[in-house]
């Protein structure tokens, strides 16, 4: 019997939308109202289990990963984590190991809770916006407070217990300015692994159709540029950068891991703290909602016909100037939902950030064109 290939990743939300912060960008935050019953959010028991164990079974790889986010996801506590492990070990097969990833704005990590991820070998994502004059113009406490101290507080005290983080930066109108200082920055702070998202906010009665804390389309993709040559010049081999990973990734023929470049999407579902199934982080709302673990298997929802059409809307609405671009390999549309512009000769569905990729893939092309002549010539021998 041939067993099926099935690449997913799901975002799990063991307390919803809860969150201690009130970040400006926060696009999950109102999420809580698709349930305005409830003004308490946690998985049950039940649900936990019952999501852990159809996890496992619809997963096809011996490494299984669960990725734990929100809202804020310590907020569920350690006792909810020690249940996910207890769950975990009850029914992992054998032959496969069992990793768990969680993201968090780190306002809440402690002893005991560095202790634990470390003990337990979670692998950590922060979420930092670069210095505190940056990083503290968006993410705020509820009642309006800075949170830089709080957050550099809990990414050190992690490298204390041996856990290396790494650091999610949202990119918006503010922070994009000064690439050279948010990377040096990050540096300094020893961390190996960065992600930088560009922050999209649509906005129909601005002139830009975008919100004024989005980040400008160009001025993203020389942002990266920027962070590209500092990072050739100084650290290939020491730090990792996921965008340039991924453009890297076309060097060898090999198909893109993060969700917004690959040709097809639909792989990163939700599952919200009740049991329901959403296509998509961006896309939690009711058009979106797909059923409930409880009715029917995550496996089910994952290979459902409305699942796969979801994902296949990426290519099949690909605009043609798109499909002509010289760097659509290294793209493909990116994500759909800031595919929302007009190209030059007004076909719909062009990418907000359109010029900023085409800058950036085309600036760090040379590079990815000697890697890939490099290994032909390797493989050749």
């Amino acid at each position: 019997m041939i067993k099926t290939s099935r690449e997913f990743q799901v975002f799990a939300k063991p307390v919803g939308s809860s969150c201690n912060l009130n970040c400006s960008y926060c696009y999950y935050l109102d999420k809580k109202n698709l349930y305005p019953d409830l003004d308490h959010f946690l998985m049950t028991d039940e649900i936990l289990e019952n999501y852990i164990i159809q996890h496992i079974e619809a997963s096809t790889e011996d490494l299984i990963t669960f990725s734990w986010h929100g809202g804020e996801p310590l907020l569920a506590g350690i006792l909810f984590y020690e249940k996910v492990l207890t769950f975990q070990k009850k029914n992992v097969p054998a032959g496969s190991t069992i990793v768990n990833g969680i993201q968090t704005n780190g306002t809440l990590l402690n002893d005991k809770w560095c202790r634990f991820l470390a003990d337990e070998k979670f692998v950590v994502g922060i979420s930092i916006d670069g210095p505190d004059n940056l990083h503290n113009i968006n993410r705020k406490t509820r009642d309006n407070h800075s949170t830089f101290t709080s957050v550099i507080k809990g990414y050190k005290l992690l490298k204390s217990y041996g856990v290396l983080p790494e650091i999610l930066c949202v990119v918006n109108s503010e922070n994009v300015k000064f690439p050279v200082e948010i990377y040096n920055f990050f540096k300094h702070l020893g961390t190996e692994y960065m992600t930088f998202l560009p922050l999209v906010e649509k906005d129909q009665g601005s002139p830009t159709g975008v919100s004024k804390s989005s980040v400008p389309s160009k001025e993203f993709g020389m942002f990266l540029s920027t962070i590209f040559n500092e990072w050739v010049e100084n650290d290939i081999g020491r730090i990792k950068v996921q965008i340039f990973e991924e453009a890297a990734r076309t060097a060898f023929n090999q198909n893109h891991t993060l969700c917004i470049f690959k040709v097809n999407c639909g792989g990163v579902p939700v599952v919200e703290h009740n049991g329901d199934f959403y296509s998509c982080d961006h896309y939690v709302d009711n058009e979106h909602l797909l059923g409930n673990l409880t009715d029917n298997s995550l496996s089910f929802f994952l290979d459902c016909e409305k699942q796969i059409a979801f994902g296949e809307v990426k290519s099949n609405t690909l605009p043609e100037y798109c499909l002509e671009c010289e760097v659509k390999s290294m793209c493909n549309g990116e994500c759909p939902k800031n595919r929302f512009i007009f190209t030059p000769d007004g076909e719909p569905g062009l990418n907000y950030l359109c010029t900023g990729y085409k800058y950036f893939f085309n600036h760090c092309r040379p590079f990815v064109e000697a890697i890939a002549e490099a290994w032909r010539k390797q493989i050749g021998n």
